[in-house]
């Protein structure tokens, strides 16, 4: 993700895991800006080549948001829908970081524009690889 993420820029498998499970933990590296932090979120799908999930929480281990990658079949290839959802209103301190480190009026909308720059960057990424294969 790393490589096609505005905001994250890799991350490592945790605590044993050594790839995509149910309950599997990650250290997740993000930045945005001058601010840099990182996240554990734990894998809550993982259905190889169907869906990829994870929540993420805030330093005080209550859950925040769930990612979801779905890969569907296309008659080109393979979509892939990215999504998030609010699993709770984000704490005031939260926003105040996001306003005044990282500069980032809404925090939503920011996220949603970032999940546009990253599918883009994946289908570059996957149509490169497709046209050096022919």
């Amino acid at each position: 993700m790393g490589e096609w993420s505005p905001e994250c820029v890799g991350g490592e498998w945790i605590h044993g895991a050594t790839g995509p499970a149910l309950g599997a933990r990650f250290r997740g590296r993000n930045k945005h800006g001058l601010a840099r932090w990182s996240t554990k979120p734990r894998v809550v799908a993982a259905d190889r080549g169907r869906e990829f999930g994870f929540v993420a929480t805030d330093p005080f281990g209550r859950d925040m948001t769930r990612w979801t990658y779905r890969f569907e079949a296309a008659p080109t290839g393979t979509d892939v829908v990215e999504s998030f959802e609010m699993l709770n209103d984000i704490p005031l301190y939260i926003r105040l970081y996001d306003r005044f480190v990282m500069g980032v009026k809404d925090r939503k909308a920011d996220l949603e524009a970032n999940m546009a720059d990253t599918l883009a960057s994946i289908k570059a990424c996957a149509e490169k690889v497709g046209s050096n294969t022919r």
